[in-house]
């Protein structure tokens, strides 16, 4: 469908200005009531609590700040935010509670590798980035994001805990392990284990691969790792009179901050299918062992499948080497709300597929929808009649109930999406015709209802957004000009000179991956007889 004259100036026109509407108090007489997939029961449960009275608790698991995350990292931030945002579109409020691993064998070995005096010179610069690339795909914040040393002392009261309730012992070395076999049902609460398995099939298979010798079981997982020498570092080791110098584990984290934030049971816990087991499966263990009067931890896990590459669907992995970032995949704003717009709008639980072919249908989408939005504003900057939801359209009713059904099905957005292009459609019929015909009262009460339900549907997905701008390339006086007068960022220098060591060792394997650090932070390197260029990535 093209628009002419008229149209195209109602385009320009309205494309900076919010919608002016006096009626997002609206709501549908008849809600659904909520329900969710929970990956422990393997079933839909409904949301029994009250929107008038209870807030909703949520911790979910977020990322480990060594490096930048990857668009599979994000997939499980956008079903988080989804799924906040269909919480509070249906009146609940929202305590989020979403963690920040600032301590791990990652993080040692970068800060290693980039010499830095402190971690933390690292761990922030992430976290910066990671939260930076948060508002660019418009996911709300969470309530909190506390990070993992922060929280030091509570993890050790956690092991304390549990070694008075039998549940943890220390090694010769130090270090502290969970003792497995005193939990009967541990390894299999979110893990669906086969008639006739052993019992410690499931569990050995993938217990922590630490090469300890001392543990009492090859299932025991770690709690605690005791310092060594040479290997770890001083800006990141604790100590108590019952725990030897050392650092937290993988799984203690989240038991001991989700503790510290909600004493009760949980609502919901999210994260990617791959932390089912044995991370998720361990935060049971250590939560319910140490704390026994709070039974369950978590009333709903959700867990969201992977973003997949190649023809080959292979899981996008930093492991694999086959991963990208939002800021080489999506360098402009509308590729950005384009990936947005294509995890928002697929089934949570299932594997997505990142291809070109659907990032160009996803950008084509919001073309289509951005087209119509900009033109229906403009019919809503005068009163609008509509004070109650029977005042609404009957035809646009009918999406938006279908809309509200379909998102309090555990988040069944393809059906969703279907509503909301219904009304795309509409609306579309009904613009094409008005060069022609005068926009009576029924045109113009009907594109108004459209206009409403939609903004109530953005709600949920979130599209109609302006991606802020990204200014990481260009900050301040800690900066270098560059060959064509750009500036670069010190971190980028020093990756630079990073770099150039490397090659003079010969270690051509260090040098492509730093050569890959230096594209995330925006810049790309032009190797010539003069030596190397450094220059901005261009959107």
């Amino acid at each position: 469908m093209r628009f002419h004259g008229f149209f195209s100036f109602l385009i320009l026109l309205c494309l900076s200005r919010p919608l002016s509407i006096q009626a997002w108090s609206i709501t549908p007489t008849s809600r659904p009531v909520l329900q969710f997939y929970n990956s422990e029961t393997r079933a839909k449960q409904p949301l029994t609590k009250d929107p008038a009275k209870d807030t909703i608790t949520m911790y979910t698991c977020g990322p480990t700040v060594y490096d930048s995350a990857h668009l599979g990292n994000f997939r499980a931030f956008l079903t988080y935010d989804v799924m906040k945002r269909v919480l509070q579109y249906f009146g609940y409020k929202v305590e989020h509670v979403c963690n920040l691993t600032d301590v791990d064998d990652k993080i040692i070995k970068k800060a290693n590798e980039m010499n830095a005096k402190d971690a933390k010179e690292i761990t922030l610069m992430y976290e910066q980035r990671f939260l930076r690339d948060l508002d660019r795909l418009n996911i709300v914040r969470a309530t909190h994001y506390p990070r993992a040393t922060d929280h030091i002392p509570e993890m050790m009261q956690l092991i304390t805990n549990l070694q008075q309730n039998g549940l943890a012992y220390e090694t010769k070395d130090g270090s502290w392990y969970f003792r497995t076999r005193a939990q009967p049902k541990y390894g299999q609460r979110l893990v669906q284990k086969n008639q006739g398995d052993d019992d410690d099939t499931t569990v050995i298979n993938n217990s922590d691969d630490d090469n300890n010798t001392d543990k009492e079981h090859p299932a025991d997982f770690c709690l605690w790792k005791a310092f060594k020498e040479g290997v770890d570092r001083d800006d990141l080791a604790w100590s108590s009179t019952m725990i030897s110098r050392g650092r937290p584990g993988w799984h203690l984290e989240c038991s001991a901050m989700s503790r510290k934030f909600f004493p009760h049971t949980l609502d919901f816990h999210g994260g990617g299918h791959d932390l089912k087991f044995p991370h998720h499966e361990n935060e049971i263990a250590q939560s319910e062992g140490a704390f026994p009067d709070t039974l369950p931890f978590c009333n709903c896990w959700f867990h969201n499948g992977f973003v997949t590459i190649s023809e080959q669907d292979t899981k996008m992995s930093k492991s694999l080497g086959n991963f990208l970032t939002l800021e080489s995949a999506c360098p402009t704003p509308l590729q950005v709300r384009s990936y947005r717009y294509l995890v928002v709008t697929s089934q949570y639980r299932q594997d997505l597929k990142f291809t070109t072919e659907s990032m160009q249908a996803s950008s084509r989408a919001l073309k289509r929808m951005d087209k119509v939005w900009s033109t229906l504003q403009s019919y809503c900057e005068t009163e609008v009649g509509i004070t109650d939801y029977k005042d609404v359209d009957a035809r646009v009713q009918a999406q938006w109930e279908n809309f509200e059904t379909a998102i309090a099905d555990d988040l069944s957005m393809p059906r969703a999406t279907a509503c909301l292009f219904a009304l795309i459609k509409l609306a579309e019929q009904e613009l094409k015709s008005l060069p022609h015909m005068e926009l009576d009262e029924p045109k113009k009460h009907l594109l108004q209802s459209i206009a409403l339900v939609m903004r109530k549907m953005d709600q949920v997905l979130g599209v109609f957004y302006t991606v802020p701008e990204d200014d990481s390339a260009s900050n301040g006086d800690d900066q270098a000009a560059c060959h064509d007068g750009n500036t670069i960022p010190e971190r980028v220098q020093h990756l630079v000179e990073q770099r150039k060591q490397a090659k003079q060792n010969k270690d051509y394997a260090r040098a492509d991956q730093l050569r890959q650090e230096i594209l995330e932070c925006g810049f790309v390197l032009q190797d010539g007889a003069q030596g190397v260029t450094v220059m901005p990535v261009q959107a």
